[in-house]
């Protein structure tokens, strides 16, 4: 009963607040494709990354897991003219879903896609003269999370977003002794949190059409 309620009250916020168009849809909908889980954010949560994304008023967004692309056109539409996301899939496969759909989207000309493994990627983007990005958006396998984020401070300015998606995990954070290395990767990436003095964050749980998960919200301050 409580998944169907929270499903419910997704559809009647997103009926009202969220507008999907056919490509938005389409990436919605990778996971059918691959006979997998429903990997993408939530509509609501799609539109909240848009939004502070607007805020920030950013001109470069990293994102470290694409996937099909649902979260990708939703930061991509947020961006200038000349801004841009670079945006990092491990397989192959999902990042041409994604490609075929920011192309529908109408946003491929803003996105520069990288296919591998993210760790050894993204020391390529920390090039002499490259402005630094703005957002930094992280939905990715969970045991290198920290990793990632060690990498977001360092490609990121101050004043910059960093959101790190699923860290709650049904409630799984809370154990210290749990078995899963992606539980571990969080608990840790939420200790180097806590350990640094140039940053400010928050990690708020959430529910809805993904069920009980949450997210960190982070401020590069220094």
């Amino acid at each position: 009963m409580e998944q169907e309620r929270w499903n419910s009250v997704d559809a009647y916020f997103s009926s009202l607040l969220v507008k999907e168009d056919e490509a938005l849809s389409k990436a919605a909908r990778a996971h059918e494709h691959f006979d997998l889980p429903d990997l993408a954010v939530s509509a609501p949560q799609g539109k909240l990354l848009h939004l502070l994304a607007r805020i920030g008023h950013a001109r470069r967004i990293l994102e470290i897991g694409t996937f099909g692309g649902y979260s990708s056109i939703w930061l991509a539409r947020a961006l200038p003219p000349d801004g841009r996301l670079v945006t990092i899939e491990w397989e192959r496969s999902f990042a041409d879903a994604a490609a075929s759909r920011l192309a529908e989207a109408g946003v491929a000309h803003l996105v520069e896609q990288h296919v591998g493994r993210a760790l050894d990627i993204l020391p390529a983007l920390d090039r002499p003269g490259t402005a630094p990005f703005d957002m930094v958006f992280v939905d990715a396998n969970k045991p290198d999370i920290p990793d990632y984020f060690t990498w977001a401070l360092k490609l990121s300015r101050p004043g910059a977003v960093v959101v790190v998606d699923n860290v709650v995990l049904g409630g799984a954070v809370t154990d210290p002794d749990h078995t899963d290395a992606g539980v571990q990767g969080v608990r840790r990436f939420h200790e180097l949190l806590a350990g640094r003095t140039d940053v400010t964050a928050t990690s708020i749980q959430t529910v809805g059409t993904k069920g009980y998960d949450g997210f960190t919200l982070a401020l590069i301050t220094g």
